[in-house]
This record gives C-alpha cells, structure tokens and sequence, in this order.
C-alpha cells in the first residue's frame, strides 16, 4: 500500500475507484485500520474515487508521540487529500472517525460535498471512562481489551453467527499499536464539539446504532438535532454497524451520496 510524508506523519492510504468520479473519503474507528470498509468497497469504488486510509497511530500509519488532537487529525486527512490533488470531497467516518468528519465541517468546510457521521458523537464518553481505558492499555497493551471491546462492537447473535468476522476484528484490535491507541484515546477524551455543530451546514447523514454503548442513538439523534437539516437512520446493530449491518449500512450511504 502507498504511504504518504504529510503534516509530520507516514500515513498508509488506498485509493480505489475511476479517476474521474468524485471523492469519498473513508476515515476508521478507534482500534481499527482502513480494512474496516472492506464490505463497502465493491460498491463505493464503483461510483466514487474512495480514498481510505489508516489514522495516525494505527494500522500501517506512523505512530508518532502523544496525544494526538482532532485537529491534527483532520489536517491529516486534508494534508493526503491534498498530496493526492484531491480538493474536495465526501467524507464517511465511524466513532473517532465521525469525530475527524465533524473538525473538518467545522473548520475546513468548503473542502467537503457530504458528510456521513456513524456510530459517533459530538463528545464520546467521559474522562473518567477514557481515563481507565487509557491506564488498562499502558499496563497491559490493546491485547487485553480485545475480547471484551467485541461485546461492545458487535450484538451477541452477530458474534455467534460470524466468529470468523469477529475474530478478524478482534485481531486488528489486539495488534493495535498500544502507544497510537492511547494517543487517540486522549484525543477523544478532551474533545467536545456540542457547542460548535449547530454551525454546520454540510448535507449530512447520521446513523446511529440502536445497540451501540459507545456512541447510543441518543448521541446521533443529538447530532442530528444541532447540524441544519441531516437525515437519520437507526440500523439494528452494536457500534460497527457498518459490518454487522453492511448491505444496510452500504444502500443508505451510496443513496445519500448519489442523491442531488
């Protein structure tokens, strides 16, 4: 895979899709990698130019020293786009993801067409909740919350009818860069955008997940009543919606982003 020098980091990228068709930018979940969207791609690589990446600290991207911002994060994502002459596009980010979406709507907006927000929030968790998780990785590594961070990401009859998927996951997580995570952690922990997403005026799609502990519905129907005028949907899954509920998850993006 291509990696990219930009703003201070290695970030490892793909990009997939005809040349000439519109960008869309797939930005992944805390303890993940860019092959999160693997269910989305054969359709999303169809219409669009869909540049997918790995955040800072995770995957094949660099680990560079803590903690991280949402700013420097979303500058990451402007400083590939534009290493790739990419000067505006959609963007799709789950959980910490949804987080780098909503800087970049509120600071940089003209670079965006639409902005779809999963399974995120405006403020995720608390300190105190950030602040035990932060401690459990620095003594004992991502390795050992990989097991029970799957309780959260996936519904119980999903986790039995397809171990295979969720042993993949577990796995992503678990070799997860321990110093990267935390850093990204930190981030989530001290960032709050309540009082700053009324601003935003980007066509926008929330969806939430109705089993989702980290980031509940409660949270998405929160961002879809401050940003002007998104559309919500609720999808019957825990916190990756976007694999328990592919086909679902993949017909309500594609729609959003081909509607006028």
């Amino acid at each position: 895979m291509p990696i990219a020098q930009v703003n201070g980091c290695r970030i490892n990228y793909e990009l997939a899709g005809p040349a000439n068709a519109p960008a869309l930018v797939l930005s992944n979940s805390l303890g993940s990698n860019f092959a999160m969207w693997d269910a989305q791609m054969p359709a999303f690589a169809k219409t669009h130019r869909v540049l997918r990446y790995d955040t800072r600290g995770h995957g094949q991207s660099e680990v560079t020293a803590g903690p991280y911002t949402f700013e420097q994060l979303a500058r990451d994502v402007l400083a590939l786009a534009d290493s790739l002459k990419i000067d505006k596009f959609h963007f799709c980010g789950l959980s910490m993801g949804g987080l780098t979406g909503l800087w970049i709507a509120l600071h940089e907006p003209t670079r965006l067409y639409k902005l779809v927000l999963c399974s995120t929030g405006a403020k995720i968790g608390t300190a105190d909740a950030w602040n035990t998780r932060i401690e459990a990785v620095r003594k004992n590594g991502t390795k050992s919350i990989a097991a029970a961070t799957m309780e959260r990401w996936f519904t119980a009859p999903f986790r039995e009818r397809e171990p295979q998927t969720v042993e993949r996951i577990q796995n992503t997580l678990a070799n997860t860069n321990s110093e990267g995570y935390i850093a990204c952690c930190e981030a989530l922990r001290d960032t709050d955008l309540r009082e700053q997403i009324a601003s935003i005026s980007v066509p926008t799609l929330v969806i939430s997940a109705t089993h989702d502990p980290a980031a509940p519905p409660t949270d998405g129907k929160f961002l879809a009543k401050e940003i002007k005028g998104p559309r919500y949907v609720e999808l019957d899954a825990a916190h990756l919606s976007n694999i328990e509920q592919h086909e679902k998850f993949t017909q309500e993006v594609s729609q959003f982003l081909q509607k006028p």
